[in-house]
Parts: structure tokens; sequence; C-alpha cells
């Protein structure tokens, strides 16, 4: 933890009604200024306590509170190094132990991550989820997260622009992204071939370090985003689009978790699009959005404007905020598996934020706040369709129904 980095904090307050822990406890030592307390009192001699270690894992990082710092402190940086801190310090229950090893040993790896796909597949989730509850209550909370399974869609290496070429952009598919939403990166790529671009996507991607990174696991982040650099550096692309919030805010942050920048720029996909500028033509699509802000685009990347620019260009499509659009859905990466009862609370929070929206679809730019709001809805007895927004326009340009 750097000492000069938790100095910058004066304790005003301003992070307390941004920070969702805080707004569900009302607890000192669960909001940033808390936190960071309890950051400055182990950097001067004070050692772990399980109770400590409790606070620091309770918090979503979803940088909320970073926004909001008048005084510019970056509990970014501070919480990850504490969680690190964490992770070689303190001695977790056996029981939590395991259930770290199995989630850190799958889901950064697509073909280990493929085998969550069957019992999806066959509709086993719901009927598993009682016993799994019991044996761990993480385990519980990964059965009533799983979405429904796509068909598997194998993409080409290169995908040609459509029409005059623009630009040649390399792709990130992902681990969760590419193994439950597939077509969220079918989508991707058409959309962005559509707009004028060559899409490179090498094949055998997998995880970029955002889900290790964010836990404090940083032998393992910096392994598999060094795997990552490799295969888009060999590939030659200077852009590298990505359309999942929390691989995008991560790679971006590379040069601070490696040492050196890479030879390629990340945007994420609603900042590219942005940036190129629109010529494919949108066909209407008349249907009411409801826009959900991911943490990690919105307060990591601090991409708002973008995706909303994008909705708004679809004729037909109509586009309503959801109310406390800053306070995390509970996702936040691994948190909604290791921390149940807190995500929980947040994500039926947040569906009863999106219900109020009246909207007919619910468009997110990140598959893990897709799942848990989601399920959120299922256990309000309301159902919502789901998209990404690479999947609305998509729609449009294509000139097909969502």
């Amino acid at each position: 933890m750097d000492p000069e980095l938790i100095k910058d904090c004066v304790h005003c307050g301003f992070c307390l009604p941004t920070c969702p822990t805080y707004l569900l406890w009302g607890e000192e030592m669960d909001s940033p200024r808390g936190r960071i307390h309890l950051m400055g009192q182990h950097v001067e001699g004070t050692p772990i306590t399980p109770e400590m270690a409790g606070h620091f894992d309770a918090c979503l990082g979803c940088m909320a509170c970073v926004t909001a710092c008048p005084s510019g402190v970056q509990y970014d940086r501070l919480i990850e190094q504490t969680r690190a801190e964490v992770e070689r310090e303190h001695v977790r229950d056996p029981r939590d132990r395991a259930v770290r090893g199995l989630v850190f040993g799958l889901f950064p790896y697509p073909r280990r991550l493929r085998l969550l796909r069957l019992p999806a597949r066959f509709e086993l989730t719901g009927r598993l989820q009682p016993f799994l509850e019991r044996v761990h209550p993480s385990l519980g909370a990964m059965a009533a997260l799983a979405p429904p399974v796509a068909r598997r869609q194998r993409l080409p290496r290169l995908v040609r622009a459509r029409g005059e070429r623009r630009a040649v952009v390399g792709m990130l598919t992902g681990c969760v992204q590419g193994e439950f939403f597939p077509q969220v990166n079918a989508a991707t790529a058409r959309v962005l071939a559509l707009e004028g671009c060559d899409v490179v996507i090498p094949p055998g991607q997998g995880c970029c370090g955002a889900l290790s990174v964010h836990s404090g696991r940083e032998d393992q982040a910096r392994r598999l985003a060094r795997r990552t650099v490799r295969m888009f550096e060999r590939a030659g692309v200077d852009t590298v689009v990505v359309n999942a919030a929390g691989c995008g805010s991560t790679m971006k942050e590379y040069a601070d978790l490696l040492g050196a920048a890479p030879a390629f720029r990340t945007l994420d996909l609603s900042e590219y699009l942005a940036e190129l500028g629109p010529v494919a033509e949108r066909h209407p699509l008349e249907v009411t959005v409801a826009y959900h802000d991911a943490c990690h685009l919105a307060h990591a990347q601090g991409v708002r404007a973008q995706p909303r620019e994008l909705l708004r260009g679809i004729p037909g499509l109509v586009l309503r905020d959801i109310p406390e659009s800053d306070i995390c859905c509970g996702s936040a990466g691994t948190y909604n598996i290791f921390q149940p009862e807190a995500a929980r609370d947040l994500g039926d929070r947040k569906a009863a934020s999106v219900d109020r929206t009246g909207a007919e679809l619910l468009v997110s730019a990140n598959p893990g706040c897709t799942m848990q709001i989601a399920a959120a809805m299922r256990r309000r007895g309301r159902t919502i369709r789901v998209a990404h927004t690479a999947e609305v326009l998509d729609a449009s340009l294509r000139g097909v129904s969502l």
C-alpha cells in the first residue's frame, strides 16, 4: 500500500453517498474513507486481522468513490494494492480457500469454463442450486447467476470490412463473454465490419487478467496479461476493441500492472465507434431501452456518453436512464460469488430501479452486470430481455429484429 496515496484522502465524506456498501450498512469501516483509514493502520504496523480483511473483501471496487472524490484520491490503485496484500498475509477459512481456488482455476480459462455450460444447457442449474447452496453459498450463487446458454459461435481469425476499409482492429473475445455470451462477440465483429473495419480475432484467447487483478491475485493477473499482450502484438494491430467493461479497464492499466505499456491501445467498443464515426445505415428499432452503466465503464474508464449516443442514433429507439445509475448492481467481477448476500441486496435494489423505467429491453456493456440484473429480475418475478450495446447496433445495422 502506497503511504503517499493514503495521505491524499482528507476524509471529507463526499464518497459516502456513492459507496454501495456504506449505503447498505451505514458502517464507517465499510466506506472508502474508512477502508483508507484501515490501510493507514496497516502501513503503520497493524497486522491484517480477519475483521480488517472482511472490510476490504466487502468493497466492490466499483470506483464510484473515485468519480465523486474532490481530492483525486486514487482509491482504485489503493484497493488493488490492498487486496494483493490481503492475499499475501491473510489466511482464509479452508472452505473459502477451496471456493476461491475453484473460481480462479476455472473462470480465467475458457476450455475449463466451458464445463459450466453443460448443466446450464440441460437446465440443471436451477435444480442443483439448493444442493450447491448447502455446500457453500458461493456455489449456490454461481448456479443462480447462470444465464441461458447460447449456441457456441466460432469466429474466424479475420472478419473483413464491408465496403471501403477504414481501419484494422483487434478484438478481445474474453472468457465469460466468449463462453456464455458468444452472440455478443459475433455481433461486435459484425458491427465493426459494417462500419468499415477489418477485425482481427486471434484464436485461442483467454482471460485478460481482470478477474485476478481485481481480487489481488497479482501473479496470475500478470501471467494472463502478458499472454494477452503477446497475442495482440503478434497480430500486429495498434488498437484492440473490448466489449466487456471490466476487461477494458484492466487492459487500459497494463502499463501499471506489467511495468511497460503494450504496443497497442485499448478502447471500449462504444468508445471506438464514437471515435470512428458512423457510415452504415441505421434501420429503425421500435423498442424502449433502459441503459445500465457498468461501473468499470462509467467510473473506471469514464465512458458514459458514447454508448448513449450510439443508442440514440437508432431511429425509433427510446432510451431511458435507470434511477441511481451510479450505484453498482452488485456484480463487480467475482463479488456476487464471494459476497452473495451483499450482492443480492444490491441486485434487488438495481432490479427495482430497472422496473421503474418501464423499459422492455435492458442494455448493458458487461457480462457480469447482465447476469446479475437478470437474476435479480427473476427473483422479483419479472422478466426483461437483456442485450449488449453491440447486439442492439447489430440489429439496427442489419435491419433485423432484436
